[in-house]
């Protein structure tokens, strides 16, 4: 009987730009899972890879003066660099520029039309460009955005569109009876309650305005825009096709275990996805988990906050593993993560340093300097023995049940209390005491064998996390690596194995003041180049000096904000202006905490007619500066002013 198939795939990379380490959190959260279902001896197909048509990417492509394809290439390879670099599995890294993805995608896309699925019309409505969306005007909130509060132009354009109304009722039975689809339930009550409850409206799925993108070969000038083009990858990675001869990866591996996805992009996988599959005939993936964000201390990172981390950088200063440990252990189930400079050394000093590496050092030391490296089992056992040995018998079991909640925090957590009670064992049996004693030598052979035995089974469990570190400790103890089944049971270390001679560092202290100073020098030279970026937008109409002279600017100081609850994007906050205080709403959620807001002096313009986003009265418009992602950053003022402080 052959290993039991398991997929397992994440979102693929949008070929935009550089991933940082917030995008990077994904693919490494997808290799411990990946490598945990290969230790559990599950035959894994563990699927990445590259989002890569788009009037973005087509934009970026023409400022640059290249083709898209040849800045696509760039990108993509340039992801592919940093997945590798964090040591992830992965079985395929697929392109959406990939010649037999293509291909499917023409297929899908006909087949969809052919039975009745996508038909042709026409989209009129309205536009917001930052968010890449349509909207009909009863959508709108005061003319304006839903989500984001900016202003919509009007939009016409031929288009396909897939109809998602056909499938809400069995999409949402299949919800219903399936409460492990959308996890965690805070994730799936947002998509029953937040969309498919107020009803679906059908997808614009092709596009005229812009070329990038895999043509509608019977329709000449529309192109497949990105729902059906990247979401399919899951299944021509495998070998799909449309019209029924699919391969042995598809018959074996779909549907998917497990769709490992950002919360921001849920709605894309748990409806427009299924939907898609409902269509095709094809069953739905088993699960889709979408989790939270690695955020820095002063919100999500983004190159124009200049608040930005990557992997390649945190890397070169505290190594692979030590990275991958902390985007792991510091990111909760449901919740946001932070990451900064401090903390991962703080995590590198107490957890790595401390807990297992000097527990690994000191014990393969206390083996060569009491019996010249060989480690014996004498069965000499005492009372204190009982705890370790019941804290190890149970770490793989309490492991595989926070990994099947896909808890990966609490697995890791569960694999360091194995290791810091070897530490405890170690002080509760004081081996340098017992080594004095020539009488309770057998003793002191049994006590250190205990603790290989504890660090052996430990390691093992740290492959899937850790894998170059868990590799180097089996090595020095002179271990197998094994599978989970192999680990039932205290006593399957080798008696009578001879350790390293010199057992090697495996996580070294640091001084966060000197790292600190590294970082700051590193950001220095990347930032001291001899061009800085600059965007140019199309001009406006002139206006006149009178024109200007309407609009009235002074400085304001947020005494209060909170999220608007009925949408994702937009902040209310108390501005106080001179002495006055007044209310101003702004689509900057995704940029900026609420509580981060608080004392900040911003730009207002605050002659602006009152007007409601949400349901919610704004008095005026924060001053912002947007890059060419659309990413906003507040205008501040470049010296302290005073409240009220006119703009001129």
């Amino acid at each position: 009987m052959g290993k039991k198939p398991y997929y397992l795939t994440t979102a693929i990379a949008y070929t935009s730009g550089k991933p940082h380490i917030g995008n990077t959190y994904e693919i490494v959260l997808a290799d411990a899972i990946a490598r945990y279902k290969r230790f559990q001896g599950y035959d894994v197909r563990f699927q990445t890879g590259t989002d890569e048509h788009g009037q973005k990417i087509e934009l970026k492509a023409e400022e640059k003066g290249i083709t898209p394809k040849q800045f696509v290439d760039e990108i993509s390879k340039e992801i592919k660099r940093i997945w590798d670099l964090m040591n992830t599995s992965y079985d395929k890294f697929i392109r959406t520029t990939d010649s037999d993805h293509e291909e499917q995608i023409k297929k899908i896309f006909k087949k969809l039309y052919e039975q009745g699925d996508i038909y042709k019309g026409f989209y009129e409505g309205m536009y917001c460009t930052p968010c890449e969306s349509f909207f009909t005007s009863s959508q709108l909130v005061d003319g304006k955005c839903p989500d984001c509060g900016r202003e919509c132009q009007p939009a016409k354009e031929e288009a396909y569109f897939l109809k998602l109304s056909k499938y809400q009722d069995r999409l949402m039975k299949h919800i219903e009876t399936h409460p492990e689809f959308i996890q965690p339930e805070s994730r799936k009550n947002e998509m029953v309650n937040n969309f498919l409850k107020p009803g679906l409206q059908d997808l614009c799925v092709s596009r005229t305005s812009f070329q990038w993108g895999i043509p509608v070969d019977f329709d000449p000038g529309h192109i497949v825009y990105v729902w059906i083009d990247a979401l399919s990858n899951y299944i021509t990675g495998l070998g799909y096709d449309a019209e029924g001869n699919s391969g042995e990866l598809f018959e074996k591996f779909w549907p998917a275990d497990l769709h490992l996805i950002g919360k921001d992009i849920l709605r894309f996988h748990t409806i427009y996805w299924p939907i898609m599959l409902m269509a095709l005939g094809i069953p739905l993936p088993k699960q889709v988990f979408g989790h939270p964000w690695l955020l820095q201390n002063d919100g999500k990172m983004s190159k124009s906050r200049g608040n930005v981390i990557y992997a390649d950088d945190l890397v070169e200063q505290f190594g692979v593993d030590a990275v991958r440990y902390f985007v792991l252990h510091e990111m909760p189930f449901e919740n946001d993560g932070v990451i900064t400079w401090e903390l991962m050394v703080e995590r590198m000093n107490s957890d790595l340093a401390n807990t297992l590496g000097n527990l690994v050092n000191r014990t393969i030391s206390m083996s060569n300097k009491y019996f010249g490296g060989i480690v014996e089992n004498k069965g000499v056992a005492d009372s204190m023995d009982a705890e370790l040995k019941a804290v190890a018998e149970a770490a793989p079991g309490k492991v595989t049940a926070k990994m099947e909640e896909l808890r990966v925090a609490d697995a890791l957590t569960e694999i360091f209390i194995l290791f810091k009670r070897c530490n405890k064992y170690i002080d509760e049996t004081e081996p340098w005491l017992l080594a004095k004693d020539e009488e309770k030598k057998d003793r002191l052979a049994t006590v250190l064998y205990n603790l290989m035995e504890g660090i052996r089974i430990g390691a093992n469990l740290l492959s899937s996390f850790m894998p170059e570190t868990a590799e180097k400790i089996l090595e020095q103890i002179h271990a197998e690596k094994c599978e989970m089944a192999d680990l039932a049971g205290f006593g399957q270390y080798v008696s009578g194995t001879k350790v390293t001679e010199k057992p090697e560092i495996l996580f070294a202290r640091l001084d966060v003041d000197e790292v600190m100073k590294t970082v700051m020098a590193r950001q220095e030279e990347k930032t001291a180049e001899p061009e800085a970026p600059v965007i140019d937008i199309p001009p406006k109409e002139e206006i006149t000096f009178d024109d200007f002279m309407k609009m009235q600017f002074q400085v304001g100081e947020i005494i209060a904000c909170e999220e608007v609850k009925k949408s994702k994007k937009l902040l209310c906050s108390q501005i106080r202006i001179g002495s006055e205080v007044k209310q101003i709403v702004s689509g900057i959620k995704a940029y900026y905490k609420p509580e981060d807001m608080i004392g900040k002096k911003v730009m207002v313009l605050v002659n602006l007619k009152p007007a409601k986003l949400a349901g919610v009265l704004s008095e005026g418009m924060i001053l912002c500066a947007e890059n060419e992602k659309g990413e906003l950053a507040i205008v501040v003022p470049d010296k302290d002013m005073p409240a009220g402080a006119e703009i001129c």
